[in-house]
């Protein structure tokens, strides 16, 4: 039995398979933790959802920025992007046994001493401090409001954490952080414009703020940064879409597997 952690996917079903086929993954004994980002910007993101899907308990899912834009655009709280592929999906037979399904996926997973967000944490939150907001999320997202809470998800503000947030500005905070966060400052004001791994005066990647005590984080998100894998981080979005690699780690003995991708997009900052 075995438990791969896999980086942003992004529709390349194709990529997926053929790292499957590297782990000799097995379905009945093994499990894979992704990291978010099912889906967008590649070819197949029908065929990654309906895959992953079919895996059940073997998959564990945290949500990602694209995951949501999907979910916002079927509602139609989001506009189409130049560079969305998400058709195939919005006019699937089964899309909303998709959407639903995709709805349903964590935003936070901690187990077996990792924890896993797709983009990152704030440096005051603690873990379980981040899975309990994380659990107000994920309730939000799958109760009888869910279609409000999509409708008030977007946006940038406020761009900071306090405990006596409410109502929808709570909800974005923690969604921004754990979807969309790369750098902030050491109070946990949040810069989600930035792009590349160059950061605006006084803000820092977000990793580097964490409390060293805290446990390591499994993450995604980032494409420019790449792969980087430390005591306390382990960063698997390796640009698959932009023509770099998918990647898995294994974590029992963090054994890095990767496949070679054709690139669906010029390189960005995914």
């Amino acid at each position: 039995m075995a438990t791969y952690a896999i980086g942003d996917v992004q529709g390349c079903a194709d990529e997926l398979q053929a790292l499957l086929a590297r782990l000799e993954f097995r379905p009945a004994s093994d499990r894979l933790w992704f990291v978010g980002d099912l889906v967008n910007r590649g070819p197949k993101s029908l065929d990654v959802l309906r895959f992953v899907r079919s895996l059940g308990e073997a998959a564990v899912v945290v949500l990602g920025n694209h995951d949501f834009h999907l979910l916002c655009l079927a509602e139609g709280y989001a506009r189409k992007r130049v560079d969305d592929t998400l058709e195939e999906v919005l006019e699937a037979p089964d899309a909303p046994q998709l959407l639903e399904w995709l709805r349903h996926r964590l935003l936070m997973h901690v187990e077996t001493g990792y924890a896993m967000v797709h983009a990152g944490l704030l440096p005051q939150w603690s873990i379980e401090q981040a899975l309990a907001l994380a659990r107000e999320v994920e309730a939000a997202l799958r109760g009888a409001r869910h279609r409000e809470f999509l409708e008030h998800l977007y946006g940038a503000r406020p761009r900071a954490w306090r405990d006596d947030l409410a109502g929808w500005d709570r909800l974005r905070v923690i969604v921004n952080a754990m979807a969309r966060l790369r750098f902030c400052t050491d109070s946990g004001e949040m810069d989600l414009s930035a792009e590349g791994r160059r950061a605006q005066p006084g803000y820092r990647p977000w990793f580097e703020l964490r409390p060293p005590s805290e446990a390591p984080i499994i993450c995604g998100h980032w494409s420019a940064l790449g792969l980087k894998l430390t005591e306390k981080l382990v960063a698997l979005d390796t640009g698959c879409v932009w023509g770099g690699r998918l990647s898995a780690l294994r974590l029992e003995d963090r054994r890095l597997f990767q496949v070679p991708c054709r690139g669906y997009r010029e390189p960005g900052d995914g």
